[in-house]
């Protein structure tokens, strides 16, 4: 063996003048000459060792150009592999074992690294993937010591971005870091270094696609003024704003909007006076038959990637058309009940806002003066539906006149002047649990005093509400003037300070802008889609 080793090495360019002495009779080295031109008359002994030697160097040269060949072809992959555009590299896959060989041990490969931001760039994508769901791998030929590429899919590309984003957000929530009171106040966030990574993250990745699919007015459209103008305006803003956040590929999205007005659908298939809500529901049933039937996404995940939006009273009803849609889909609701099916882990709960002229008041648009005198305690008018607002007034209407409280206004009075004279906003429920009040005090200072019961508050999983408003029981009712003439000064202050600070996220910006009530939204879907893993719905 040492002597074929020997031999290969040492070939090098002589195999080829060997070959040639071989026919040459006069060579006094062919099987170690005869001196007889290869006579075949030498001893027995003399032929058996010229033929054992003509073996190993017939071997050897076999042996010489098997490998030259090889170390060619490797050459030849290895150069088209790094100059292709469709394979960057060449990486292990996930879970195979490792090629057997002298000296090595079966193992399992771990995952790639995606922590580098060209980690993508490592994968092989091919063009031809259409299907999301579908997953290849390509596995090396018999023997060959070339590891397979991995190929992606869209779908697995947006789940590894989805689970940096993730670990990004993770790692920022356990380092505490300190932000500016200039720029934002931290005491207003849940946890403001996960917040702000997060929003970061939204603002890198996250892609929704919005449903082509229905006709006006219900669909692609909604009411842009009074107090359910958010459906339209949103629904606007995600279509024609310019926003970067909108992709027109179906592959590419995140998550998938479908643009249905629940308000419209009232007022266009609801007979009035009849109570009679099945209209709704069977709309909602038969758009998503529709997307089902033409697009793949709705039956990948039962809907789970899916979200509607409503402001109206009976957006939770319509959405009881298709149980997916209710149990399972991103419900985006004003009406965000949790003794009514609210779930707040998947849905998302919408600030109602009244916006008569298709703006906010100008009285409360611009935050009022710190300084400006609030001779009231507390500041409460409206009608008398619903279960809480009859005990507000019937202890509190014509008490005390550091408490007004009106079931409507006398005539001359005005609503959003009494809104910038009191401390306190009194923001009880009606026959539903949100109320326009809680967004009109945030803009007119005026600390939303909470009156509810079972009611999610908006951007709640990010935003500390009692740092910028108070929560009263029901049953605390009778005694509002002890508990807030109890708040001392510098509480105040604080809460006033926070009101400030928050007033950004429920503004309603033509363009949307940064941080605004649009952002928000998007944000709060964006969380809901972060916590599920797609591959768990396969």
């Amino acid at each position: 063996m040492v002597t074929y080793t020997n031999h290969t090495n040492a070939a090098g360019g002589d195999d080829h003048n060997n070959n040639n002495n071989n026919n040459d009779s006069s060579s006094t080295e062919n099987f170690h000459g005869t001196g007889s031109g290869g006579s075949g008359r030498s001893s027995t002994s003399t032929s058996s060792s010229s033929s054992s030697n003509y073996c190993v160097w017939l071997v050897c040269s076999v042996m010489f150009l098997v490998s030259s060949v090889m170390v060619v072809a490797v050459f030849t992959i290895v150069s088209s592999s790094s100059s292709s555009s469709s394979i960057a590299a060449w990486s292990p896959p996930f879970k195979f074992s490792a090629f057997k060989s002298a000296g090595t041990t079966t193992k399992t490969a771990t995952p790639p690294n995606i922590s580098s931001s060209k980690s993508l760039a490592y994968y092989f994508i091919p063009n031809n993937i259409i299907s999301a769901a579908a997953t290849t791998t390509l596995t090396p030929p018999p023997d060959s010591h070339l590891p397979s590429p991995i190929i992606l899919t869209r779908q697995e590309i947006l789940e590894r971005g989805l689970a940096k984003a993730r670990a990004a957000i993770r790692e920022a929530a356990a380092s505490h870091r300190n932000f500016s009171v200039t720029t934002f106040s931290a005491h207003i966030y849940r946890n403001p270094a996960a917040f702000f990574q997060s929003y970061a993250e939204m603002e890198k990745r996250f892609k929704v696609y919005v449903y082509e699919e229905g006709e006006l007015p219900i669909v692609h459209y909604g009411p842009c003024k009074n107090i359910y103008a958010i459906e339209g305006r949103f629904i606007h803003e995600m279509e024609h704003g310019g926003n970067r956040f909108r992709t027109r590929d179906p592959h590419s999205g995140h998550v998938y909007f479908m643009p249905f007005s629940v308000t419209w659908m009232v007022k266009y298939l609801y007979k009035p006076n009849t109570y009679n809500i099945s209209p709704l529901k069977q709309f909602a049933s038969d758009y998503v038959r529709v997307i089902s039937t033409k697009h793949p996404f709705w039956n990948r995940t039962q809907g789970a990637d899916h979200f509607m939006l409503s402001c109206h009273d009976w957006g939770p009803h319509a959405s009881r058309g298709n149980p997916f849609l209710y149990n399972t889909s991103i419900r985006v609701l004003c009406n965000a009940n949790s003794s009514e099916g609210f779930n707040p882990r998947k849905d998302v709960s919408l600030p109602e806002i009244q916006l008569y002229d298709g703006d906010v008041s100008r009285k409360i648009r611009n935050p009022p003066p710190a300084n400006r005198s609030r001779p009231y305690l507390a500041f409460f008018a409206g009608g008398l539906h619903g279960p809480i607002r009859p005990t507000l007034v019937q202890h509190w209407k014509g008490r005390d006149a550091a408490i007004p409280v009106y079931e409507y206004l006398p005539k001359g009075l005005d609503y959003y002047t009494f809104m910038l004279k009191s401390k306190f906003c009194l923001c009880p429920s009606g026959h539903e649990v949100a109320s326009p009040r809680i967004v009109e005090a945030i803009y007119a200072e005026c600390i939303p005093v909470i009156l509810s019961k079972h009611y999610v508050l908006p951007f709640s999983d990010v935003l500390r509400w009692e740092a910028f408003s108070i929560k009263v029981e029901i049953s605390e009712i009778p005694r509002l003037k002890e508990i807030l003439m109890a708040i001392p000064d510098d509480e105040y202050r604080r809460l006033k300070e926070g009101l400030r600070a928050v007033r950004r996220h429920f503004v309603l910006n033509h363009p949307a802008q940064r941080f605004d009530m649009f952002h928000m939204i998007l944000h709060s879907v964006w969380l809901r889609r972060l916590n599920f893993r797609l591959a768990q719905k396969l």
